[in-house]
């Protein structure tokens, strides 16, 4: 059952994959929550992945990554019949883009695929020499809405630099998103409508399949335009608190209490967020807004809360419940580092509809929780701006905090190379497929080098 015809249902879920496969099963289950019956199901449903794999296979890309997004693409299918049973919809994965070990995918119902009319991707590195370790990458779409006009809609999946005295670096990887994270058509309507997982997925590595020069298609640009709806999810890593915890600070750490007075309640340490503040300072995330937060800290559990979650399948853990309450990391301040913002449309027109904001339950194969942001979205065309219209002063589409910098695409060439590198040298050491080839050529060159001694 799809959404009505004034607005467009979007899912979008953000998750730290750990480096780890994903449980399919396990995550559909905790996803078919988050769009019950008999509401519709999501028009469209998006997927933040940040740490989706191991940094080797990340880096590489192309195969290495296809067994960890399979599985993704298998939850989506069974999370819809689970809620709605034999008249669950069909998903098609319209398109998936990592850079690095960050990945995006969205995912629309088949028979809405019809409405995609181009597909855009980009991608940057914030990380160790701007390589993909830590990141962005992002996607644009047009979507035909009544009287054939198309929106836009921009997703960007992101993940930030850690550790809880690290604001100024956040704050920079937001900024160098900004202007490094450019748009180029990597799709024509035809791609769009291929089923085959090869011909609608790019990764890093990859070149885009067919560059269009429809004319639907603006040129490069970069997270902000004027016509388009924008929508940031990830791992933010914005903590609450600017000092790692002292020994005794975990007896302070929020814990299941129904009373927003119990000094173990969340909203609290709520109150200490890094990214509210610098949100609202006007140093990060310019433009955004929030839903409000009514979910506890999702970062950082423990490994004894990861392996109950895996044995209490149905989140009794995240609920505290026989548990003794959350089991946090003593080690790290729990905070909301997985997040999903969005820019509202411009005053003129009708507002967005927030649906849900939650978490989901822990899952035994992260430390963080994952957070659904259900939205609804008005089916119109973002306008371009005009000198007429008395809100473009202030709106961020129309004057983006930050240039694009003109050497975006040289820069993510050569970080992709870099990545390349370390990617090889990394499945050599430290995975078991790259220690055989190392102990196989160790072999058999001690096999020849024995051979030459004897026989020369």
């Amino acid at each position: 059952m799809a959404s009505t015809t004034s607005s467009l249902d979007v899912l979008i879920l953000t998750f730290n994959c750990g480096r780890n496969l994903v449980r399919p099963e396990l995550l559909a289950r905790h996803l078919s929550a988050a769009f019950p019956d008999p509401s519709p199901s999501p028009d469209i449903i998006v997927l933040s992945l940040q740490e989706l794999a191991p940094l080797a296979y990340s880096f590489l890309g192309g195969s290495y990554l296809l067994p960890h997004l399979d599985r993704f693409r298998h939850a989506i299918s069974l999370a819809g019949h689970k809620a709605f049973g034999e008249d669950a919809p069909r998903y098609t994965d319209v398109v998936t883009r990592n850079v690095g070990m960050t990945a995006c995918m969205v995912f629309v119902q088949e028979e809405q695929k019809g409405k995609i009319q181009w597909v855009e991707t980009g991608g940057v590195g914030v990380g160790l020499q701007e390589m993909g370790n830590k990141g962005a990458v992002g996607v644009r779409l047009g979507y035909t809405v009544p009287e054939g006009r198309i929106m836009e809609l921009t997703f960007v999946a992101a993940h930030l630099a850690p550790m809880e005295d690290a604001v100024a670096r956040r704050n920079k990887d937001w900024k160098n998103i900004v202007r490094g994270l450019v748009f180029a058509p990597v799709h024509s309507q035809q791609e769009v409508h291929n089923d085959t997982a090869a011909a609608t997925t790019t990764t890093a590595e990859s070149e885009p399949l067919l560059l269009v020069n429809d004319t639907s298609h603006h040129p490069p640009s970069g997270i902000y335009t004027p016509t388009s709806h924008l929508i940031l999810a990830g791992d933010l890593n914005y903590r609450t608190s600017s000092t790692t915890p002292r020994p005794s600070c975990h007896l302070a750490f929020p814990q299941p209490t129904a009373s927003p007075t119990d000094p173990h309640h969340y909203s609290h340490l709520l109150r200490s967020d890094q990214l509210t503040r610098e949100r609202e300072a006007g140093r990060t995330c310019h433009g955004l807004r929030e839903a409000p937060i009514t979910f506890p800290p999702t970062y950082k559990y423990s490994g004894k809360a990861q392996a109950l979650a895996g044995e209490k399948a149905d989140g009794a853990v995240v609920a505290g419940a026989g548990t003794g309450g959350w089991g946090w990391a003593k080690h790290r301040w729990p905070s909301w580092c997985d997040r999903v913002l969005f820019l509202d449309v411009p005053r003129r027109m009708v507002e967005m509809e927030v649906q849900k904001y939650t978490a989901l339950p822990l899952m035994p194969t992260s430390d963080h929780q994952a957070v659904v942001l259900r939205l609804k979205v008005p089916l119109m065309a973002i306008p371009p701006a005009t000198d007429e219209s008395d809100d473009d002063e202030e709106d961020v589409r129309t004057r983006p905090p930050f240039a694009v910098d003109p050497r975006w695409r040289e820069r993510r060439a050569a970080a992709r190379r870099k990545e390349v590198v370390v990617g090889w040298l990394a499945y050599l050491f430290c995975t078991w497929e790259g220690n055989g080839i190392l102990l196989t050529l160790l072999v058999v060159g001690g096999v020849l080098g024995g051979w030459t001694l004897i026989f020369m």
